[in-house]
């Protein structure tokens, strides 16, 4: 039989060590969610807060908002990221591109930049204004490897985006193969790639690619075709994005996925979480589980979380 006062005195103790220990930290994160019908030309189902389940870095959150995006915030901030070495058969790919910008709806703000030695060179800031958008649209150089490497450019755009916006919804669409000229062999842990979904998270950044073949030999292969693919099919889903392509080689017209970007940019959700954090704000890993039959869902696989408003539980 135990002694009362040794009972007593373990109880004691531990309760002296309960006190001592940090309470938890809660972090804080928001992310935009694409919710799409399953049928083309259906109308998306209405999902609710109650229709989620999140998790994030393995640990269960609580969804504290959940909702379409609407006036007054509704805006988007939209960058056409072009890769420098692209073929310049892309001419054929301009009468489709300027017809995007037109159409643009005037919640949306726009740029174009190009992918220059591992920079995103704008050449016009971003504007609701479209017209003079296209005013400085040219074809790419296409010089060989002039990108550096397209992850290296997106890195640039994550850390010095130029809009000022922060309720803003950031959407950016790649034009590239894909193709890391410094990794040029497949690799699922590539640094580079992992370093722009990092600043791409960071900068809350929902990417979309769609493939264009770059001059040079080396992207002309079968091998290059399925290691950019891959890679950048790794940006798109950890970003919530999506990415485009027509096997191995260049699509015919981009119009079918600038379609797909305005029906996109309609049906998505802001979603606001809170839940334990190591402290400090991090990019951590996130899942989300939707219940709501003939909708498909793309939500970003990794968030930037922060600590929490009044900092613990």
């Amino acid at each position: 039989m135990r002694n009362p006062a040794m009972v007593i005195l373990m109880a004691a103790a531990a309760l002296a060590l309960t006190e001592c220990m940090p309470a938890q930290s809660m972090g804080e994160g928001r992310a935009v969610v694409t919710v799409l019908p399953k049928v083309e030309g259906q109308v998306p189902s209405s999902v609710t807060q109650q229709d989620l389940g999140v998790r994030v870095n393995g640990k269960n959150a609580k969804v504290t908002q959940w909702a379409p995006y609407q006036a007054p915030k509704n805006n988007i901030e939209l960058v056409l990221l072009i890769d420098g070495g692209a073929r310049n058969s892309l001419g054929r790919q301009m009468g489709d591109i300027e017809k995007f910008i037109n159409n643009l709806p005037p919640n949306v703000k726009a740029a174009i930049a190009y992918m220059e030695n591992g920079r995103a060179v704008f050449v016009a800031p971003l504007t609701s204004d479209h017209g003079p958008i296209l005013e400085n649209l040219h074809l790419p150089g296409g010089v060989p490897g002039i990108d550096a490497s397209p992850y290296f450019c997106l890195s640039d755009l994550a850390k010095n985006w130029p809009g000022q916006d922060a309720e803003a919804r950031r959407e950016v669409v790649m034009v590239t193969d894909g193709v890391d000229n410094y990794q040029r062999q497949y690799d699922p842990d590539d640094p580079y790639v992992e370093a722009a979904i990092s600043d791409a998270a960071r900068a809350r950044l929902v990417v979309y690619t769609i493939y264009w073949m770059d001059q040079g030999r080396g992207d002309r292969t079968e091998i290059a075709n399925n290691t950019g693919q891959n890679l950048m099919m790794q940006v798109t889903q950890a970003t919530g994005g999506k990415g485009f392509w027509e096997g191995m080689g260049n699509p015919i017209s981009f119009a079918p996925y600038f379609d797909e970007l305005i029906r996109r940019f309609r049906n998505q959700y802001e979603l606001e979480f809170t839940g334990p954090l190591n402290g400090k704000p991090e990019v951590e890993s996130m899942k989300l589980k939707l219940h709501a039959p003939g909708t498909e869902v793309d939500a970003p696989q990794m968030v930037l979380v922060t600590p929490a408003a009044g900092g613990q539980n």
